[in-house]
């Protein structure tokens, strides 16, 4: 839009919205009967989400059934929402603010022409000619859903029917059969056409004659109810809950024992002298001496035993955990008839694993990694970063970016010491080591001392100025002014020394202190006026900066053994000299002393007069104050 255009549209704004009552300025229209209690400026957020940006919806906040069905993609509308639109999808078949009597949903069909394979729900066989309110009215309509409907006219509701049988259709078995219908019927035949049924899966598998058998030659009319169909509760533990005894109780074993499913005919079995050996199934190592029964259930022994797989008898003692591998898990991969321990699954066959043993981690007992935890034990821990097993030696410092406590950033699994981390890296991080830091050890600045909580060494400080790791050997002796002119994130060390070494001395301004250095002082070593108060190893320790004395008096010695001295106060050395040179060449002798140098004394130099040395305090030292004043003291 362009910039006349905006301007055009705001004014359009202002004069609309000066003519209008506020409920037009805030509502586009009034709200359908159905939303009529929101229908008010202030509840305009029940609604709508403000300040978003994009324009946003709030329609699954009130209606969580249909939120549930969008989130389970379930039913119409968990199927034809866009989920990426979210809420604001719904305006795609709901539309609002056209009055209180407007129709807020959009049905572009019939209900006889309505395509039911959109809900999930394909309308086959005897349910493709049936009407819509055969299926959708409140007698199928469960108390649990009644509840989460929000609409009071059920009779409406095209929600809470659920596509289970047993939602509309009686349960002829009186639940003995579970809920599961179409596992014996489908829709597209009559109820009494029953489908092929596995009787495999019942605790009584059809084997021999019982295969060729009606069912209702065995599930007899319930004696509760005679219009109902025993399936449950029939006693098939042993041949005589059906059939009759021939022998009348003659013989005390089961019938099974001589008999079998195939045939009536008896079976012979000479118990005790029977040679497996001959079987395709020797008993060798722990199944030599187990009882006939813990594998032939049924004392049929001439029924086949399953015996091709471990499995086939034995469960799984480890929980379907190697089910994806190419023998599904079979056991003899690891083990043998022998013993369930040892096992046979070796350092070198760890190698086909997603996980090859390598470095520290070879040789390590399987314990250590797959802890004993009977049948619970797992097998398959996760081992995507070393922290699913290994605990942080660095007690959470690299947790964050770049390292994400990513361990192989700086280790490698031949072990944890030496660290991988080169010099160079250093040099990309804040700190990076130049100079003389560059030779140091790295634990001479990361110290075990220092470190955090449940952490090996320091590896996070701070700050990165000298003083945050060095000692302050002048103990804080620099003026403010010192500090002040550094640039930012410079240290107070760098003002004088370098990186390269601490004995390397930059030029430093002595301008920027109190004591300006001039004349002679421009050419004397630091330590000339920075003397140390001790000598030995605290050396550097000692020498004083900030307390060094300004005054000649700090410095130089009164040769003139106190002639000048004037009460308490020190010597003032300038009135006579200065750093130039120590002649004195500024003393003014008409201000500073009481004895006028007027006429032919202006000329004459000061040892014509002043030349009488005495001895004071141990030394020859030249007399100014007690110089004769009378002529003849001097002239002849």
């Amino acid at each position: 839009m362009t910039r006349t255009a905006q301007c055009v549209v705001g004014f359009a704004s202002v004069v609309f919205y000066a003519t209008v009552p506020l409920r037009a300025q805030v509502s586009p229209g009034p709200l359908s009967k159905a939303h009529h209690s929101l229908d008010s400026p202030l509840k305009c957020a029940s609604c709508h989400t403000f300040g978003a940006g994009e324009a946003k919806l709030k329609c699954l906040n009130c209606h969580r059934e249909i939120a549930e069905l969008v989130k389970d993609h379930e039913s119409m509308h968990g199927r034809v929402v866009n989920h990426a639109k979210g809420d604001t999808d719904c305006a795609r078949c709901h539309t609002e603010h056209y009055g209180e009597n407007f129709r807020i949903f959009k049905w572009d069909t019939s209900e006889d022409e309505f395509d039911h394979k959109t809900t999930g729900y394909l309308l086959v066989g005897k349910h493709a000619h049936l009407k819509c309110a055969e299926c959708h009215n409140p007698k199928h309509i469960s108390a649990p859903d009644r509840k989460r409907i929000m609409k009071s006219d059920l009779t409406h509701s095209f929600e809470g029917l659920h596509p289970a049988c047993l939602t509309c259709h009686q349960d002829h078995h009186a639940g003995q059969l579970g809920t599961q219908c179409e596992t014996c019927h489908d829709v597209s035949s009559e109820w009494k056409s029953v489908k092929s049924f596995d009787h495999s899966t019942t605790k009584f598998p059809l084997t021999g004659k019982h295969h060729a058998l009606e069912c209702a030659q065995c599930h007899k009319p319930s004696q509760s109810d005679a219009k109902v169909l025993q399936y449950k509760g029939l006693n098939f533990a042993s041949c005589t809950g059906c059939h009759q005894d021939p022998h009348r109780g003659a013989f005390a074993a089961r019938c099974e024992s001589c008999h079998n499913t195939d045939s009536w005919h008896r079976v012979e079995i000479s118990h005790g002298t029977f040679d497996h050996s001959q079987t395709k199934f020797p008993l060798l190592g722990k199944h030599d001496g187990v009882a006939c029964d813990k594998c032939h259930k049924e004392s049929n022994f001439k029924a086949p035993v399953a015996h091709d797989k471990c499995m086939d008898c034995h469960q799984d003692q480890h929980k379907g955990q190697f089910v994806h591998r190419d023998d599904r898990g079979e056991c003899a991969s690891c083990h043998t008839v022998d013993g369930w321990k040892p096992t046979t699954f070796t350092e070198t066959s760890h190698r086909s694993t997603a996980y090859p043993l390598v470095g520290k981690h070879a040789g390590l007992a399987c314990a250590k990694c797959h802890v004993p935890a009977g049948l619970d034990t797992n097998y398959h821990p996760s081992f995507q970063a070393c922290r699913d097993c290994h605990q942080d030696a660095h007690g959470g410092q690299f947790a964050g970016a770049p390292h994400n406590n990513r361990c192989e950033d700086c280790h490698k699994v031949d072990g944890f010491h030496p660290s991988t981390f080169t010099l160079s890296q250093h040099q990309s991080l804040t700190f990076a080591l130049k100079g003389a830091h560059a030779a140091v050890a790295c634990q001479d600045c990361h110290r075990k001392d220092e470190a955090p909580a449940k952490a090996d060494r320091k590896y996070h400080f701070a700050g990165t100025a000298c003083q945050d790791c060095h000692q302050d050997p002048h103990q804080g002796e620099f003026p403010a002014v010192i500090t002040a002119s550094l640039p930012a994130g410079q240290s107070v060390c760098e003002s004088c020394h370098s990186l390269r070494s601490w004995r390397e001395l930059r030029v430093f301004d002595h301008a920027a202190t109190s004591f300006a250095l001039n004349g002679s002082h421009r050419v004397l070593a630091c330590l000339d006026c920075h003397r140390p108060a001790t000598t030995g190893s605290a050396l550097l320790r000692q020498i004083p900066f900030k307390s060094a004395p300004e005054r000649c008096s700090g410095c130089h010695e009164d040769i003139h053994a106190g002639q000048f001295q004037r009460g308490s106060e020190p010597v003032d050395c300038a009135t006579c000299h200065d750093a130039g040179h120590w002649s004195a060449g500024v003393f003014n002798h008409e201000t500073g002393s009481t004895f006028s140098l007027a006429g032919a004394h202006a000329d004459v130099p000061c040892r014509l007069c002043h030349n009488d040395h005495r001895l004071m305090n141990g030394r020859s030292v030249l007399t100014y104050r007690g110089t004769p004043r009378q002529c003849a003291a001097c002239h002849r």
